[in-house]
């Protein structure tokens, strides 16, 4: 015969379900960082880049500035679609890229580039600086397991070719 559930039990439950709830929507957010994809990549390799770009709290984005790492060469942007960029330089090398595009609380943007990754190394940490509407920013450049972390790849050796 079953049991009927008391009262007590039933509450229990659900709040375990609320707490459960909570920890998901809170480890969704505070995962939610400024990355680039993808997470792994082959050294010497040219690569396809995406930099996604969520606004976490209450005031807009308006724009991210991404740092271009020691032996990183850019080769190509995504054309624009509702956003603008900057290239800035020191000399002929592009030492950071800067996007604009108002970006919502609760909403994202994608943002492409094409690169040549460095011939050594083992990873590339993707340095940012994110800016709200407020005038604040926050800078992506911290080591994994920061508050604000910058994005890291990580660097695999190049595949062998075959002489032809």
């Amino acid at each position: 015969m079953r049991r009927l559930a008391s009262e007590s039990e039933r509450v229990v439950k659900l709040q375990t379900l609320l707490a459960a709830v909570a920890l998901c929507v809170i480890s969704t957010v505070a995962g939610a960082h400024v990355t680039v994809w993808p997470r792994e990549s082959a050294l010497g390799a040219y690569e396809k880049y995406v930099v996604r770009v969520p606004t976490e709290g209450a005031v807009p984005t308006t724009s991210i500035e991404l740092q271009m790492p020691d032996g990183v060469s850019l080769v190509s942007m995504a054309a624009p679609g509702n956003f603008t960029y900057e290239l800035k330089r020191t000399g002929d090398r592009v030492t950071s890229i800067v996007w604009t595009q108002p970006i919502k609380p609760g909403e994202f943007a994608e943002f492409a580039f094409m690169a040549r990754n460095p011939k050594t190394g083992a990873a590339i940490a993707w340095r940012a600086v994110q800016r709200f509407s407020d005038g604040s920013s926050t800078e992506w450049s911290g080591p994994a397991g920061d508050k604000h972390p910058a994005s890291v790849t990580k660097l695999t050796p190049a595949a062998a070719t075959a002489n032809h």
